[in-house]
């Protein structure tokens, strides 16, 4: 399933990738994070739940907003 999860805490490139890398760790696929809109769109199985996404993104210093 597609979600859009509204990120803070990104200010450059490398935070850009520090997400990207999360995301992909927990079995995001075609994981697309935006810097300017602080938003990642990515495709995830059934399994992966809204916390395990928040969870990830924390571990990682950043924080989500919301996920649709």
């Amino acid at each position: 399933m597609k979600k859009k999860i509204s990120i803070e805490g990104m200010s450059c490139m490398h935070c850009v990738n520090h997400v990207k890398e999360a995301l992909e760790e927990i079995g995001g696929k075609n994981v697309d994070v935006n810097l300017s809109s602080k938003l990642a769109v990515a495709e995830f199985n059934e399994d992966v739940t809204d916390n395990k996404i928040k969870d990830i993104i924390k571990d990682y210093g950043y924080e989500v907003v919301n996920i649709e």
